[in-house]
């Protein structure tokens, strides 16, 4: 008996698993925002002014944000990557009891 439908099948399920794995480790873009600050201005400067867009995450509050956006086609937004629970470093403070 001779099994010539298995071979096809082996060769296109093979070839289907290697494009898989090579789409799946395609390279990803850099992280666009910076997580040391909580406000992010997103600019853009539309097909006109060339340039495409970007995100400028040096903001420490939405009014001072808000300020430098003014008057521009940007929009700010809460940085998604702030870590908003991460504890509050002082650095001048000494621990009590030292």
């Amino acid at each position: 008996m001779r099994h010539t439908g298995i071979l096809p099948f082996r060769l296109s399920s093979g070839l289907i698993m290697v494009v898989g794995a090579l789409l799946a480790a395609a390279p990803s873009q850099a992280q666009t925002f910076d997580p040391r600050y909580p406000v992010c201005m997103h600019v853009y400067s539309g097909a006109n002014g060339g340039g495409g867009e970007w995100y400028d995450c040096s903001f420490t509050s939405l009014p001072q944000c808000r300020a430098t956006a003014s008057g521009r086609s940007a929009i700010c937004d809460p940085n998604p990557y702030y870590p908003v629970h991460a504890p509050v470093l002082h650095p001048s403070r000494r621990p009590p009891g030292r």
